[in-house]
């Protein structure tokens, strides 16, 4: 497949879609159990204490064998402590699609690489297994998405495979875009498509023409719209659409609005060195 005009657009467009996948969880409605060892999980993901995370991500698998949440939750655990030690959460590494074309090929660690792929493996039989039995099965759908998602992030952003990543975003779009359309207030998965919708919805006419015969649509204010209400409604994806919308602010060239949502998560978040260093290099430019 060849890339269309304004590759290095386009490929800013799949692996931004594939970031906000990757912090998704249950398919549930915000007034679930804030209890569970998956809030649990999720919350020290945001903190990134990875290590307590997967302990809870363990948890929840043992006392759910056969629900694709646990595997896929386990992987995303796996690929953002990755992340991590490769430097690549660095937010400013997204503020610009010239900082995304000028990013390097990482070195990945080789076991983790294993443990991720059969969690995502795992992940994946369960979900289908589950749709086998009900078709509109949530969790398998979301579960699904996720996968997806986290293969986008790892082909792009630790491999640079962009035709791969390319390829698992389109199916993380379409297993989001099933899942929408049954559950009405799986505010979570709005996440999906928020942001895809506002990058795209940025560019020029003919680049939102040829990813929308692709099946990618694209239209600013919907997306924020899409990303304020998991903001307000979400429950495990609330802060990392609020992460979003601060992407979008310094995107906007609207560093207000983006240190006042990066100060509210620095708050709410203590254990995250990566706000206030983001906020330090927002207040620090002119």
């Amino acid at each position: 497949m060849a890339l269309p005009a304004h590759p290095k657009r386009l490929l800013t467009v799949a692996i931004l879609t594939g970031l906000s996948l990757c912090l998704a969880a249950h398919a549930a409605p915000a007034d679930i159990d804030v209890n569970t060892a998956l809030d649990r999980g999720f919350s020290g993901l945001y903190n990134l204490d990875f290590s307590a995370a997967q302990k809870d991500f363990s948890s929840y698998q043992t006392q759910h064998p056969d629900d694709p949440i646990g595997p896929v939750s386990e992987a995303a655990g796996f690929l953002f402590s990755e992340f991590n030690r490769l430097g690549v959460l660095e937010m400013q590494f997204f503020d610009s699609d010239a900082a995304f074309a000028a990013r390097s090929k990482l070195s990945p660690d080789p076991i983790l690489k294993d443990r991720f792929q059969a969690a995502i493996d795992h992940a994946q039989a369960l979900a289908r297994a589950r749709l086998n039995r009900d078709a509109k099965d949530r969790d398998a759908l979301f579960a699904l998405t996720l996968a997806n998602g986290l293969e986008a992030d790892y082909a792009a952003l630790i491999e640079k495979h962009n035709l791969a990543s390319l390829h698992y975003t389109k199916e993380a779009t379409t297993w989001a875009q099933q899942l929408l359309a049954i559950c009405n207030d799986c505010a979570d998965a709005l996440v999906a498509t928020g942001f895809s919708k506002y990058i795209i919805g940025s560019m020029s006419a003919p680049v939102r023409w040829l990813l929308h015969m692709g099946g990618l649509a694209g239209n600013k204010q919907a997306g924020i719209a899409d990303l304020q209400t998991t903001a307000a409604h979400g429950h495990y994806l609330a802060p990392f659409a609020r992460v979003l919308l601060a992407i979008a602010y310094v995107r906007d060239k609207d560093k207000g609005r983006a240190l006042e949502v990066l100060n509210g998560l620095r708050s709410q978040f203590p254990g995250n060195t990566l706000f206030p260093r983001e906020i330090a290099r927002l207040q620090a430019a002119h």
